[in-house]
C-alpha cells in the first residue's frame, strides 16, 4: 500500500516550491533578494530576516538585503567574520542558533535595538565557497527546529547562487571596461615607423591581465611593451593598469630597459607582492635603426626582415617579475632593426593551445609573419591563432620600420650609444 503524504509533508513541500518558485527567476538579483526574504519571514513567522554577503579583501561581511532590519543595509552595516552572530556562522560554515541574544555575542547594534530576542543564522555557500551569511529572527523567545534550519539553508542556497551570479557578471563588466580603458584606442603616430596592434579576449576565462603599450620618450625614442599578469578576472585588469603606468614612469627616467624592468620588479616586490607578472620592454632608436628590449620571463619577440626568413629574437630572457626577493641580473640586448622590417611581440593567448606544446603556436606563428605593413601582419598572426577556442586573451603589438630615413635625408644618429648587451642587477 502505498503511503498517504502527511499534512507536514504537503506542508514542507509547499514553503520549499514558495522559495524555489520559477517566478524569482524574472526578478532582478536585488529584487528577487528582497521577495525571497519577504516570503521567509512570512513561512517561518519571523520579524526580521538579513543576508550579508562576504566582501573577500577586507574579510567582513556587509548587510546588503533585509527585512525587518533595513537599517543594517541601508548602512551597509559590516561584522568581520569570525565576530559575533553572523561572523561566527561565517566561520564555521554551519548553521547557527540562539535562543535568547541576551546572553550572547552580537555585534549588531541594530539586532540589539530592535528588540530581536532569538536568531537563526546558515551560511550561504556556492561551489564551496561561503558567499555570505542569511539570518532571521524573532521578537519573542523561539526554539527554532530542524525543519526552520533546512528551509533557511535552501533559500541561503538560492541566494548564493544569485549574489554569486551578480557579483561575477559585475566583475567582468568591470573588469572589460577597466581593461578597454588601459589598452591604447589610438596608437600613437610616430615618425619612421608604422604601428598596428590587436586584442582579442579569451573566451573562456573572460578578461585577464594581458596589457600592451607605445609611447614616444623624450629622446625621441619610441618606447614598446607588452605584458602579462597571472590571473584573470577584475583584480588581474586592476593590477594590470598598475604596473603599466608604473613602466611608463620608470621609462622616462631609464635609458635601458632592463633598469626599468629591475625598478618595476622592486615596486611589484614591495606593492604588489604575490603577483607574477611577465613583460617585454623594447625600445627603437630615434633613428630607429636599432631596438634595445628586456625579457622578464615573456615570450620572444620576432624580427621578420626583407630577404631573410621570419626568427624568433635572440635574447637573454630574465625571471618574470615578482618571484624573487633577492637581486636579479636583468640584460639588455641590442639587435639591428633594418629599413622594411617588422618588430612583433605578442602573449601566450596568440601561440598557446591545449593539448599542443608551445613550440607548434610559435611555428605557425613564424609562418604567418611577412615584412609587410603592420596591419597586415597582426590581421594574418590573429588568423594563424584560429585553430579552436582561446584559452586566454590575445594581445599582439607590430611595428614596422619605414623604407626612408626618418630626418629626411639628412645624416641620422645611428643607434643608441653603448654596447650590445648591458647587465642591470635589481
Amino acid at each position: 500500500m502505498v503511503g498517504v503524504p502527511s499534512i507536514r509533508d504537503d506542508e514542507r513541500l509547499r514553503r520549499i516550491e514558495a522559495v524555489t518558485d520559477a517566478a524569482l527567476a524574472t526578478l532582478d538579483v536585488s529584487h528577487m533578494l528582497d521577495e525571497l526574504l519577504d516570503r521567509l519571514r512570512e513561512l517561518l513567522d519571523v520579524d526580521t530576516a538579513v543576508i550579508l554577503l562576504l566582501d573577500e579583501g577586507s574579510q567582513h561581511l556587509i548587510a546588503t538585503a533585509a527585512r525587518g532590519l533595513e537599517e543594517e543595509a541601508r548602512q551597509e552595516f559590516r561584522v568581520p567574520v569570525g565576530d559575533g552572530f553572523a561572523g561566527r556562522v561565517a566561520a564555521s560554515r554551519q548553521p547557527v542558533r540562539v535562543a535568547d541574544v541576551a546572553g550572547a555575542d552580537i555585534v549588531s547594534p541594530f539586532l540589539r535595538g530592535k528588540g530581536v530576542r532569538s536568531l537563526i543564522g546558515v551560511p550561504m555557500l556556492a561551489g564551496g565557497h561561503l558567499v555570505g551569511v542569511l539570518h532571521v529572527g524573532s521578537y519573542a523567545r523561539r526554539d527554532f527546529t530542524d525543519d526552520d534550519v533546512n528551509l533557511l539553508q535552501v533559500v541561503a542556497d538560492r541566494a548564493a547562487l544569485a549574489s554569486q551570479a551578480r557579483a561575477t557578471r559585475l566583475d567582468q563588466a568591470a573588469a572589460v571596461a577597466l581593461q578597454r580603458s588601459l589598452v591604447p584606442d589610438q596608437l600613437p603616430s610616430a615618425p619612421g615607423v608604422d604601428i598596428a596592434a590587436r586584442y582579442v579576449p579569451g573566451h573562456e576565462f573572460g578578461v585577464g591581465g594581458d596589457w600592451y603599450d607605445v609611447f614616444t620618450l623624450p629622446t625621441g625614442a619610441l618606447g614598446v611593451v607588452i605584458g602579462d599578469v597571472s590571473g584573470h578576472g577584475l583584480r588581474s585588469a586592476v593590477v594590470m593598469g598598475r604596473i603599466r603606468s608604473a613602466l611608463r614612469a620608470y621609462a622616462l627616467i631609464c635609458d635601458d630597459p632592463a633598469e626599468a624592468l629591475t625598478l618595476l620588479d622592486r615596486k611589484i616586490h614591495h606593492f604588489e607582492a604575490g603577483n607574477l607578472t611577465t613583460a617585454l620592454y623594447a625600445m627603437i632608436c630615434p633613428d630607429r635603426s636599432t631596438i634595445r628590449l628586456s625579457r622578464a620571463g615573456h615570450l620572444p619577440p620576432i624580427l621578420a626582415a626583407e630577404g631573410r626568413h621570419p626568427a624568433i629574437v635572440e635574447a637573454h630572457v630574465d625571471p618574470p617579475l615578482g618571484i624573487r626577493r633577492h637581486h636579479q641580473l636583468r640584460h639588455t640586448t641590442q639587435i639591428a632593426f633594418p629599413p622594411g622590417a617588422v618588430f612583433v611581440c605578442y602573449t601566450d593567448g596568440l601561440v598557446e593551445r591545449r593539448g599542443e606544446v608551445i613550440d607548434t603556436g610559435i611555428t605557425r606563428l613564424l609562418a604567418a609573419i611577412e615584412p609587410a605593413r603592420a596591419e597586415i601582419v597582426c590581421a594574418r598572426a590573429v588568423l594563424s591563432a584560429d585553430t579552436g577556442p582561446l584559452r586566454d586573451d590575445i594581445a599582439l603589438l607590430a611595428v614596422r620600420r619605414n623604407g626612408d630615413s626618418v630626418n629626411g635625408g639628412k645624416a641620422p644618429r645611428h643607434g643608441f650609444p653603448g654596447a650590445e648587451t648591458s647587465m642591470r642587477p635589481a
